[in-house]
């Protein structure tokens, strides 16, 4: 008889195009091709009902996320107390099969006495208050930098209701040391569930580009996008190229001040995979060494060279996949270094035995059925 899981998803998982909701989108998928009936519950914002999704699943419920000030009146997150709905703790207890709650942010009813009785599973995408400090420095606005101090400051205050949960999914080994000292529950790491996570697909040869890509609204892509503008691509003689989901004003004006970089708005899918196969080293920095970065593993899957600072490596055990340059100089000189290095059939065969079993979908997936089933 066929597996039966509840995810409650922080978002619409479709289309697959930023952070969490690749890793979600991703899981799904795996766990439909290992013959699991998902019924999937998401919170809507800024984003439609996705026909997609039920194609893969049992059943998906939809529930609005409350936004604006009233829901900010509250000791709770902003982003917890949002994400609550009647309909939804309705549709939990409208079955006896296992919870998967994705993410911090979707554990209104992890508490509920009515649900006390149920294996629940939280998946830890981030330390949540770490990560919204990070927000706050990366922050332009005194108004932005205050709501992400104090959501970091209720973060850490709410973080302890993981207690209430069997079992805690991190996403990287970091974040699971992190976990194991704080609560009691057993902590397994799950990478991240991503595009392409069973071969490496890079192609051997070279072009004459380096990318960055991320979302470029989220404060600490702009402001990682920015530090290698002004940092290294402004130094190196080489084609650059930035892309992402919406640019804010000020990195395009930046970008305006160097011929040689190029800044690609809102690219679709096709064309960022074409970017992320086609560029010769992918460049990626992050000021945040918490969770896992879907961008590394895609350009790691499906990219040629990958030079990377320390903290986008955090916990991922991908040193050996990487270079790794920790500040302009060391940057600058790995570009020089790798732009005039074609990528051979051994880097492939190299990679892809780094990448394997770990950061593959199917074999994470099977390490979830197992837990489910235990």
């Amino acid at each position: 008889m066929a597996t039966h899981l509840n995810i409650v998803a922080f978002n619409v998982p479709y289309p697959p195009n930023y952070g969490g909701v690749i890793d979600v989108y991703y899981l799904i998928e795996t766990l439909h091709r290992l013959g699991v009936k998902v019924l999937l519950h998401c919170f809507t914002r800024n984003r439609d009902q996705a026909p997609a999704l039920e194609r893969l699943c049992e059943a998906v419920w939809y529930y609005p996320r409350r936004t604006g000030w009233r829901a900010n009146l509250s000791l709770l997150p902003y982003n917890v107390y949002g994400r609550r709905d009647e309909a939804l703790l309705a549709n939990l207890l409208s079955n006896e099969y296992p919870i998967l709650f994705e993410g911090l942010h979707t554990c209104y009813y992890l508490t509920h006495p009515r649900l006390s009785h149920r294996q629940k599973l939280v998946r830890c995408g981030n330390i949540e208050h770490d990560y919204y400090r990070a927000i706050a420095a990366a922050s332009h606005g005194a108004r932005s930098k205050l709501f992400h101090l104090v959501e970091a400051a209720r973060f850490r205050c709410y973080e302890r209701v993981l207690r209430s949960a069997d079992i805690l999914l991190a996403i990287s080994e970091t974040d699971a040391r992190y976990l194991s000292r704080r609560y009691p529950n057993e902590v397994v790491c799950i990478p991240a569930f991503h595009q392409g996570g069973e071969t490496v697909t890079s192609k051997t040869g070279q072009s004459d580009f380096i990318l960055y890509h991320g979302n470029l609204s989220v404060p600490e892509n702009e402001r990682a996008a920015e530090f290698l503008l002004m940092q290294v691509f402004g130094h190196l003689p080489y084609r650059c190229v930035i892309a992402g989901m919406n640019p804010p004003e000020r990195l395009q004006a930046a970008v305006a001040g160097y011929p040689h970089v190029v800044l690609e708005a809102n690219p679709s899918d096709s064309r960022l995979e074409e970017l992320v196969q086609e560029a010769h080293i992918h460049l990626l920095i992050t000021f945040q060494p918490t969770g896992l970065k879907l961008k590394l593993l895609h350009s790691l899957f499906s990219g040629r060279h990958v030079v990377v600072n320390s903290a986008m490596l955090a916990g991922s055990g991908l040193d050996a996949a990487c270079c790794i340059a920790d500040d302009p100089a060391q940057l600058i000189a790995a570009c020089h270094r790798l732009m005039h290095r074609p990528f051979t059939d051994a880097f492939k065969a190299a990679r892809q035995q780094i990448l394997l079993p770990t950061y593959s979908n199917t074999h994470q997936g099977q390490r979830l059925l197992a837990l489910l089933h235990s």
